[in-house]
């Protein structure tokens, strides 16, 4: 336990980082060693580059989408804070947690981690997901498993499902529509803090 407690003396708003992600001290203190250990240089900062170190995003079809959440527009680096802020999207729900309406809602909410996947497939940020992100995205995930034309026929028939407003595109409420009944928290929880 000492361990734990020196290690959280060196992180500071620690109290606020707990609140606001859910992550208990002691996951804060298994994070803040991985983060470390992904430090290299130990600078304080992450890079792009320095998440190569990890085995299933450099294997991950989409891995290079996924480091690019990390990293604001302009933002060549992140630090310990911001880091777990993001894979406390990854965090399963905490249903025994109390809805508490003054409170900004959770980063591991179901419309939280809904906005996290959709800003993966909308690269250029413009609030809607078009036919040529989604066939990125396909490209990334199915590579040589299927051919283009079956590529394109997936895209054309997702839009033609959840384009609710026959504007082409995916907007945030119609991508959130059409995955009501996907278990969102089963499908974006890692649980790598036990």
């Amino acid at each position: 336990m000492g361990s734990t407690n020196s290690t959280l003396s060196k992180i500071p708003n620690v109290e606020e980082l707990v609140q606001e992600t859910g992550f208990t001290p002691a996951h804060i203190v298994r994070l803040y060693d991985r983060f470390e250990a992904l430090d290299k240089e130990k600078t304080g900062h992450l890079r792009p580059q320095d998440f190569g170190a990890i085995n299933r995003l450099a294997i991950n079809p989409i891995g290079d989408r996924i480091i690019g959440a990390f990293f604001s527009p302009g933002q060549e680096t992140v630090d310990f804070h911001s880091f777990v802020r993001i894979l406390a999207h990854f965090r399963p729900a905490d249903k025994k947690r109390p809805k508490d309406p003054s409170m900004p809602e959770p980063v591991n909410s179901r419309t939280s981690k809904l906005k996290f996947a959709f800003q993966l497939y909308d690269q250029d940020k413009d609030g809607k997901i078009s036919r040529a992100e989604l066939l990125q995205v396909l490209r990334s995930m199915l590579e040589m498993q299927v051919t283009e034309e079956q590529l394109e026929s997936i895209a054309d028939r997702t839009i033609q499902e959840a384009d609710l407003d026959t504007d082409d595109a995916i907007s945030f409420e119609e991508f959130r529509k059409s995955l009501e009944k996907v278990n969102i928290d089963h499908k974006m929880s890692i649980r790598f803090l036990r």
